[in-house]
């Protein structure tokens, strides 16, 4: 269990929190530091990337529209970078429409140069952000049966981790536990139909087959899985559509509630970008159909 007396407490002022006290990031090797780096490429996506010093960014409603509800969002970018804007600070702001509050999560990226045991850290570092939102609820007006944690692409392999193993190892947390999933193109296999960065940038090349399983998150779901809704492409090429499909049939395989939209274009990494997609432009409304049905959204 995470020890309350170490967790910071979120501040009203602050748009940006650390996720954990100077001194006392879990797996980091002393005096070792990246220099972070932040840089928008040519489609406008900011990638960010050697990331030391993990936050959540906070987004909030405006009061009268506040419905209770809040998200923690997962960027992508195959554990090597963060795909922050489209992918983050442009998702909370849809959410904040909505009435939702949003926390964007800057995680840190797996590197053996400053961290010990990398495969931990992305995990580590979700399961805290969800545990300062449950933690400091109050302050920001938050449902504590409401609180969901959103990922894309791989950052939906750290969405769904959180789902399936915030109640398992050492680290193990109630306060961690997100009420409900959304999940867009995730990574969710490191078996057959994985996406090999992903895998290889989380576990190294020379992972065991125990640890491949073991974040294989469709051989992870229970019956105490959170309610899920999931998003893919089935003309994706670099996470293959197998991956929703095999974590929706895992959950209706173990009494999960789970609402699954495929669509026939739209590829990787779309985001909310998808006017020339066709129906794939149907999703942002489907997702907020089933939040409405949650209670978690007007």
């Amino acid at each position: 269990m995470l020890s309350a007396t170490l967790l910071p407490q979120l501040v009203l002022s602050q748009d940006i929190v650390k996720l954990w006290p100077d001194g006392a990031i879990p797996n980091a090797i002393a005096g070792a530091q990246l220099t972070e780096k932040s840089e928008t490429d040519a489609n406008g996506i900011l990638r960010i990337s050697n990331v030391s010093v993990p936050t959540l960014t906070v987004f909030l409603p405006p009061k009268e529209k506040a419905t209770g509800a809040a998200v923690m969002i997962c960027p992508g970018g195959g554990y090597g970078i963060l795909a922050a804007s489209h992918e983050g600070s442009d998702i909370a702001k849809w959410f904040n429409e909505m009435g939702v509050a949003a926390f964007v999560l800057k995680y840190r990226l797996p590197n053996p140069a400053i961290m010990t045991n990398q495969q931990e850290v992305p995990l580590l570092d979700a399961m805290q952000g969800m545990t300062l939102i449950r933690q400091n609820a109050s302050k920001y007006n938050i449902d504590l049966n409401k609180i969901g944690v959103m990922g894309f692409s791989a950052g939906g392999h750290l969405a769904s981790t959180l789902a399936t193993h915030y109640d398992k190892g050492p680290k193990a947390s109630k306060q961690a536990k997100p009420n409900f999933a959304i999940l867009l193109y995730p990574v969710i296999t490191f078996g057959e139909k994985a996406h090999a960065g992903s895998r290889n940038n989380l576990l190294g090349k020379a992972s065991s087959p125990e640890l491949i399983a073991y974040y294989s998150n469709e051989l992870q779901v229970s019956s105490k899985t959170p309610p899920t809704f999931l998003v893919h492409a089935e003309d994706d090429k670099a996470v293959p559509v197998e991956n929703s499909i095999n974590f929706y049939l895992a959950c209706l395989k173990n009494g999960v509630p789970a609402e699954m939209h495929l669509y026939p274009t739209g590829g990787h990494g779309f985001g909310m970008r998808t006017a020339k997609f066709g129906s794939l432009n149907m999703w942002p409304d489907a997702c907020k159909a089933w939040l409405m049905n949650l209670g978690s959204a007007k």
